[in-house]
């Protein structure tokens, strides 16, 4: 494989890291010297361009040496991510994308990938040696397995699987249990269980599943686990792509033939609850915020660069706009996504540290119109029955509550209705892009004669049918979209 200017691309892996091209910024450690101590769970690009890409940092001051990342997974998909990511010895090209030119650095903080079994046996061996004292994770939003009401599941098949089989587990949950387990017995203290997942108090979402589901097959163990353990909120923050065909072929391009590379944005946040119970590395001194509450930071980012992502999401798909940077290079999309924003979503968001939430909308709009940055509608879009009720829906309650306005939102939930409904307006289809899509798809089909429909997905959206404001202007919006489309939806709103 070859450069664009003939010259032989240099394969990654540890023995090629003096090989790579001027400019690649490289490691200045000793990678023999790493020891693990961190196991992570889930992991993907976000996580390869954020936690590992910090300790990474860390290592390159000749700090956290014993703190090195052992990657795993619970699906068969991850097993694919393994063998990429250990044919190159585990590291990763990251290509910090800035609106006016790009920085290309190669890190190498993570230093194996557990062998991925269907029964998750590897995965709790490695998780009860003692020198793993942190287990983080990133299983996306909807991968906690809440009930409606925010508890356990415990009727979904996953869930009962473990119930019935805590030895042999399926979920990152039950085998976090059965490696507490073996390291209780052994003697040794938990692991401290670390959330990086773009939910709001992820660590307490964390602590209450795998308590809920150790104290459905030994209550002493859940104890144990609930009064030692720890498990730190957190809001983590940067925008990072998927992988595709452009991607490796860039990189391929600046001369690194990387199976797994990562293009992310030139911004980075993570503020940590200083809530560890066997130790953590110094993150402080790579950048991340330590802090006892989280809580205001994880709000704002949440609520208007999450929530403010769905706002855009949905309609860019209806209308056949790719990415979210182009949905900010259309005027009315701007204009929409702006409004809301003000109207709807900032009065329920507190200054923090002096940031006000008009800067951060400010920072928020900038990094979403970063043209570099390629982040597809499709992928922002993706397990909206999550994302909505993770993001959306409380701002939503608490605007109701106070009696302010909430046709911008209730727009958005009826274009994320006309969205599940598979096709876009210009014909072409959507393919499923929802764990729970089929039910979804029904729903949105229905809810296209009746739109209360829609809204009678109780698991997603609970009482707010009895808030007769929302549904009316559910309704409205919906029924228009249907008729008139999204574009004169979203100009009758805007106006």
């Amino acid at each position: 494989m070859y450069q664009t200017d003939g010259t032989p691309a240099v394969r990654l892996s540890d023995a090629t890291l003096g090989d790579l091209p001027e400019g690649v910024s490289t490691l200045v450690y000793d990678r023999k010297k790493l020891s693990p101590g961190i196991v992570h769970i889930g992991l993907g690009n976000f996580h390869r361009a954020h936690q590992a890409w910090y300790l990474h940092r860390l290592m390159q001051q000749g700090l956290a040496f014993d703190w090195a990342i052992i990657g795993a997974g619970v699906r068969p998909s991850d097993a694919a991510m393994r063998k990429r990511l250990l044919q190159q010895d585990c590291l990763t090209t990251l290509v910090e994308l800035d609106p006016d030119s790009a920085s290309v650095e190669v890190i190498g903080s993570m230093i194996d990938f557990v062998e991925v079994h269907p029964e998750n046996a590897p995965l709790i061996a490695v998780m009860s040696n003692p020198r793993i004292r942190i287990v983080s994770l990133t299983v996306t939003e909807g991968g906690y397995y809440q009930s409606e009401a925010g508890g356990l599941d415990v009727d979904h098949p996953d869930i009962a699987h473990d119930i019935a089989n805590p030895e042999r587990p399926v979920t990152a949950f039950g085998a976090m249990i059965a490696a507490y387990r073996a390291r209780r017995e052994a003697g040794y203290p938990p692991f401290t269980g670390q959330s990086c997942d773009n939910l709001q108090n992820n660590g307490d979402v964390l602590r209450r599943t795998v308590v809920d589901l150790a104290r459905l097959t030994d209550p002493d163990l859940a104890q144990w686990i609930d009064q030692a353990a720890r498990f730190p909120n957190a809001m983590v923050d940067c925008i990072v792509p998927a992988t595709g065909d452009a991607e490796l072929s860039s990189v391929r391009e600046l001369g690194i033939l990387d199976a797994a590379p990562v293009t992310h944005e030139n911004y980075r946040e993570w503020v940590i609850e200083d809530q560890f119970g066997a130790g953590r590395p110094p993150w402080e001194r790579a950048g991340a915020t330590i802090t006892d509450d989280v809580h205001a930071h994880e709000s704002m980012k949440i609520r208007i660069l999450n929530a403010g992502h769905q706002v855009l999401a949905n309609a860019g798909e209806m209308r056949g706009i790719k990415t979210i940077t182009d949905c900010m290079a259309d005027p009315l999309m701007r204009a929409f996504f702006h409004k809301v924003q003000t109207r709807e979503i900032l009065p329920y968001v507190e200054a923090v540290d002096g940031t006000t939430p008009q800067d951060y909308l400010a920072l928020v709009e900038k990094r979403f119109a970063n043209p570099k940055i390629r982040d597809t509608t499709r992928r922002v879009a993706f397990d909206g029955s999550s994302r909505h009720p993770g993001f959306v829906l409380p701002i939503l309650r608490d605007a109701l509550a106070s009696g302010g306005p909430v046709e911008g939102l209730a727009l958005v939930e009826a274009l994320w209705a006309r969205m599940c409904a598979g096709v876009r307006e210009d014909g072409t289809v959507i393919d499923p892009n929802d764990p729970h899509w089929d039910q979804l798809n029904k729903a949105a089909i229905r809810a296209k004669s009746r739109p209360s429909a829609w809204l009678e997905m109780h698991q997603i959206y609970g009482n707010l049918s009895d808030h007769t404001r929302f549904p009316d202007a559910f309704s409205r919006w919906l029924n228009l979209i249907w008729s008139d489309g999204t574009h004169a939806a979203l100009k009758a709103y805007s106006a």
